[in-house]
């Protein structure tokens, strides 16, 4: 098999992929390549504050379909991890036509929220629910993986995303989104009680199931991300910070919630960014054997 969850022994194209919403952002704006290793190299040193702030954009897009178009004649794989949170960030419809013969596997955590969430949408009929932390993939066979608005929501956040680079291939790319644990929107959502972040949510999100759990362990973050990069000797290719206030509709008095936190932590918390969203690419080593 070109690709194997052996855990959970799953292998199937999709076919159909009806539901899922193109990218509505502007152009790309790729940052600069940042290579790291395991040596005594320089920290990547991307902290929140620098990173670029802008409205959704289609980076996830390009670099798969580039990726997809590199890598033409043979089967792409792709994997989407916490696929009951993935958005528009990745526009499948485009991946699609880059790559016709596209392997799709999609993986979650066994929750009620996140079922209810798969039973109301016709591409997450095949989804595989999964206890994340015990998640088995066969090493480097995965070209791509898109794991969106996920580490937040589970326990053990940084070991499940070590199995998912585990099973990148050399030269695949890591698409991550996850909220940021030191923002005002991660504080109000790991602060508030239960009952508030139930009217948040119906705020935000009518009508749709939810919240999911609140967990915003260290890797969910900014500085967690990069330093997760720099020990795994990962690059990042593209970074951006993304914020829901440039999203219509979304609720004055979250906003205002958020602008309060920030005063209130003498502008300690970003509260102009709510996501961070990076291209991590998994360095090729030429050096390395290959087993088939």
């Amino acid at each position: 098999m070109v690709f194997e969850l052996l855990r959970y022994g799953f292998v199937a194209p999709v076919d159909g992929l009806a539901g899922l919403d193109a990218a509505t952002g502007g152009p790309s704006s790729h940052g600069k390549h940042r290579a790291a290793s395991s040596g005594g190299r320089r920290l990547a040193r991307a902290r929140s504050d620098r990173i670029e702030t802008a409205s959704e954009d289609d980076a996830f897009t390009k670099f798969a379909t580039d990726y997809a178009a590199e890598h033409r004649g043979r089967t792409i794989t792709f994997l989407q991890a916490g696929c009951a949170t993935a958005g528009s960030e990745l526009d499948m419809a485009k991946l699609l036509k880059a790559a016709p013969g596209l392997v799709i596997n999609r993986v979650d955590d066994d929750n009620p929220i996140v079922r209810e969430v798969a039973a109301g949408r016709p591409e997450l009929t095949s989804v595989a629910f999964a206890e994340l932390r015990t998640l088995t993939l066969a090493p480097r066979s995965v070209d791509l993986i898109q794991c969106s608005l996920l580490l937040h929501r589970i326990r053990n956040a940084e070991l499940v995303l070590d199995r998912l680079v585990a099973g990148l291939r050399p030269g695949g790319l890591l698409f991550l989104r996850t909220a940021d644990r030191d923002t005002a929107a991660g504080i109000l959502d790991r602060k508030l009680p239960q009952f508030a972040r139930e009217l948040a949510w119906q705020a935000a999100h009518p009508g749709e199931p939810g919240p999911f759990p609140a967990c915003y362990e260290s890797i969910a973050s900014g500085r967690g991300i990069e330093s997760f990069v720099v020990r795994r000797g990962l690059a990042i290719a593209h970074r951006q910070a993304w914020s829901a206030q440039r999203r219509p509709g979304n609720p004055e008095v979250l906003l205002v919630a958020q602008r309060l936190v920030r005063r209130l932590s003498r502008a300690s918390r970003a509260a102009d960014y709510d996501d961070l969203r990076y291209v991590i690419r998994k360095p090729e080593d030429r050096y390395a054997r290959i087993l088939s």
